[in-house]
């Protein structure tokens, strides 16, 4: 399917696991991608795997947890084919710890980067959007923003808030034809998950036997549901939390 030909997308913590399997996805379908990280290496590494597979790409560094770098990057974007359809805002990061073990950095920067980079980035892309006829906005929220797990009262808190940023967005600006949804991601596995586990002294064999599927879940599956709400197949999705968690109940 090119069900995003000649359509641009933004993904942001594209140098990731979840983040680099949504910009191939967006890409095999058709769009041009803008790749961005704030590891300009790990962004490359994607774009060059993106046009080995014959899709179109590039790679915009940016730091969005500053806000001038977030309107620079839709602004770069945008002067690429003078349009934005998509934007995802998949970049995040997860300080864990209760509330009496938490530094007030871990708490202030989960809210900048987990947050207020969706603030900056739809503030900057939205106009465009709306010129352009509509566009479609997918953020990555977490099951744990809806069900909070133990110890990540940061992490779960600004999840939860991406969770009620999405609903908000979604009702103000769907008269626009912007439609703003959410996936809401269990235990995926990726490199930022084996390392936890690792530190943990579990394995990925044992966070398997939680799922009733039978498994965690893998980045593709999220990129497939991720370019499922971006397309105009979920036309009248708009304002929706998205779970994908193989039944998994928090732990």
């Amino acid at each position: 399917m090119k069900r995003f030909e000649n359509k641009v997308a933004i993904v942001t913590g594209a140098g990731g696991g979840i983040g680099s399997a949504i910009a191939r996805r967006l890409s095999a379908e058709g769009a041009l991608v803008v790749v961005t990280d704030v590891n300009e290496e790990a962004a490359r590494e994607v774009v060059k795997a993106i046009k080995t597979d014959g899709g179109e790409a590039t790679v915009i560094a940016a730091d969005i947890s500053k806000k001038d770098s977030c309107f620079a990057l839709v602004e770069k974007a945008f002067a690429l084919n003078e349009r934005i359809d998509v934007l995802v805002n998949n970049a995040g990061i997860n300080r864990r710890g209760n509330l009496l073990s938490l530094s007030d950095e871990d708490w202030d920067i989960s809210f900048t980067v987990n947050l207020d980079s969706m603030f900056h980035l739809c503030r900057a892309a939205l106009p465009h959007m709306i010129a352009g006829g509509g566009g479609a906005v997918v953020n990555t929220a977490s099951q744990w923003g809806l069900y909070p797990a133990p110890n990540h009262i940061a992490y779960n808190t600004t999840k939860a808030a991406v969770a009620a940023f999405t609903q908000n967005l979604a009702r103000d600006y769907a008269p626009d034809k912007i439609r703003v949804n959410a996936v809401c991601p269990g235990e995926i596995h990726t490199p930022m998950l084996e390392a936890g586990v690792k530190r943990a002294g579990r394995t990925i064999a044992d966070l398997d036997k939680l799922v009733p599927f039978g498994r965690i879940g893998k980045p593709d599956e999220v990129a497939a549901l991720v370019a499922f709400l971006a397309s105009d197949e979920a036309a009248f999705m708009c304002g929706s939390l998205v779970e994908i968690t193989g039944a998994q109940a928090v732990a």
